[in-house]
Formats: structure tokens, sequence, C-alpha cells
């Protein structure tokens, strides 16, 4: 069978057009999309064919963060069933190298993440009418009320939640999040359900101010009301040097900056703050086992993610789609769908 997807051919070039999914192995699933997010990385794919480190080499569908249909299964699928409604975990780490023996997943030095051009041949991704993946990567959700665009944003939600726990212990804590995108409200969604007890949130945009204030932020400030040296943890969900600077001041002695936003190469590091004040500065990347607990928090609505859907368009009009997701002023989260 032959299926429309989205596919980037470089930076600016996104065509629509016929890619066939590939068959079924005994544990394979193909599903027809339901909901289709687009993300950041998936923005600087399309605007520069390349998302930090990784460049577009050969064409590429993107997509990572998705909710599902199942149309047909393997012979020795028991996870699932047709008719199913899924969420779908994006990463498949290899299991067995040093990274995944200690526990961290999601640095599998052998990863293979959907939508990504980190390896060659490219792990080709979601934003196509029909796709495959394996069932251990999939999980249904039977309420009936939790829509499809809600199910496809369990992946940016296991994003903050790992960033949260890459904070620690935040019961009663201080938070400042600085970017009131996606990511950043996510954060907020999972500072909340850690037992934060006071959330600001920064930016520079009237809409993601509001945003953040919807999925529950306490304070939603421009960046110059935001107190310095008061919050215990800063996690920085901008992807701006700027942004960054404001977490360093903005956390007290001692306090925890957690960087989740991709930042540019080089970027001027203040270390010597770093080491008066005794901060401690980690980095979150992905998500490791939060994908569970995304779907379980959607699933429930003690994480309601329904503010953050901007708008659902069909793959037919992912050129516009991604203008409309590049533009902040006029959305959040933009998903791609079948029809």
């Amino acid at each position: 069978m032959s299926a429309l997807s989205v596919t980037l051919h470089g930076a600016r070039d996104l065509r629509v057009e016929p890619r066939a999914p590939r068959a079924l192995g005994a544990h394979d699933v193909r599903l027809r999309l339901g909901a289709g997010g687009i993300c950041g990385s998936d923005l600087h794919y399309w605007q520069h064919g390349r998302a930090g480190a990784f460049v577009i080499r050969e064409p590429l569908v993107p997509g990572h963060e998705a909710s599902g249909v199942v149309e047909a299964v393997g012979v020795d699928v028991t996870r699932v069933k047709p008719g199913d409604r899924v969420a779908i975990d994006p990463s498949h780490p290899c299991g067995v190298c040093a990274r995944c023996r200690e526990g961290r997943m999601n640095l599998c030095e052998r990863m293979h993440f959907v939508g990504s051009a980190s390896v060659f041949p490219h792990a080709q991704g979601l934003f196509a009418q029909a796709f495959v993946m394996h069932e251990r990567q999939l999980t249904a959700v039977t309420e009936p009320e939790v829509s499809l665009g809600e199910i496809a944003c369990a992946e940016p939600l296991s994003v903050g939640l790992h960033a949260v726990r890459r904070a620690g212990d935040l019961l009663g804590a201080r938070v400042l999040v600085t970017g009131g995108g996606t990511i950043g409200c996510m954060a907020v969604i999972a500072a909340r359900l850690a037992g934060a007890a006071e959330i600001t949130v920064a930016d520079l945009n009237p809409r993601a101010l509001e945003m953040a204030r919807a999925v529950g932020a306490d304070a939603s400030l421009p960046v110059e009301a935001v107190p310095p040296d008061h919050h215990d943890v800063a996690i920085e969900a901008a992807g701006a040097p700027s942004a960054l600077a404001l977490c360093l001041a903005g956390v007290r002695r001692g306090g925890t900056v957690v960087q989740v936003g991709t930042l540019p190469e080089e970027v001027p590091f203040p270390a010597n703050r770093v080491m008066a004040r005794e901060l401690d500065y980690v980095g979150a990347f992905r998500a490791n086992g939060e994908f569970d607990l995304a779907v379980q928090a959607i699933r429930t609505r003690r994480a309601d993610v329904r503010p953050l859907i901007s708008a659902q368009l069909p793959l037919a009009r992912a050129e516009e789609a991604f203008a409309l997701a590049a533009d902040r002023s006029r959305s959040t989260k933009v998903q791609l769908i079948y029809e």
C-alpha cells in the first residue's frame, strides 16, 4: 500500500508525497495517523535543514509526538488489536549498550528515535497517513473522552516529566520556567504533579504567558519582572541564551538549573556564577521511562493538555501547518491529522 507522507528534502523543502510503510514483522503494528504534533525540532529541520548537530542527509519524514489507530497487526502481536487508539513512544533504545545497562535509556549509544536525522539512514517519523511501529512502543488508551490530539501530547509531557525528575525533589519548591511554549507548559504541569508550591513562567510573548496560566502556573511574568535569587529550581525551556541567563540569576544560592531547551552551539556561560553560588546545573534530554507516566496522567486528565492544542490541519496542508507552528503569536501546539 502507498500512503502520503510529509517529507523534508532540506531546509524549506517540504513535500507531501507517497511513501509505502514497511512490511509488518511478527511484532509490528500498522497504524493510521491520529494526530501528530509539530515539535521545535521538526521546525528546526524545516527551517534550517538541521536540529542542533543532526543534519538532514537524505529525505526525512519528521514527527515524533503522535497518536494512531491500529489498522493491522503482526502474527505475534498481543499488546494491541485493530481499532485501538494508541499513544506512540518514539524512543527505541538498544537495551544492551553501557548507557542502557546503567538505566539511562535516553542516552542509548544506538538509539532509534523516530523522525530524527541523528542516525543514517535516518529514522523516519510519523507525519504520514500510515506507518509501522513495534508493539512495545504502543500504549492503548481506552477512555473515549480523551481525544487523539490529547494522546499525541504524551511524548512532550514525558519530556516535561523528565526535566522535573532531573531537578530532584520539588515538593514545596519555588520553580521558575523560562519559556511558555509546549515544553515549558509541560514542565509546569509536571512540576505541579511533583508538588511544587509556586510555579512562575517567564516569556517575552504575551500568548505564551497566557498559555502558562491556562495549564496551572501561579504567575506568568515578562522577563524583566522575574525576581533574582528567589527560586529553588529553574527550568530553561526556551532555548535562548538570555533565558539561560535568567535561570542562573533567578535561582537562589545552592539552587538547581535544568536545561531542557536546545541552545545555540556557542553560548557565553557565566561559569564563575555557578561556582560562587554553588548551583547545580544539569541537562535533561528527551525522556527516560516517563512515557507511560505521561500517558496515564493524560488519560485520567490529571494532566489537562487541551489548552495547548491550537490547531489541527490535514497532512495535505503541512506547509501551512509548519508556518503556523513557527508563529508563537498564534499557536502553541499545531497538529497534523489524517484528513
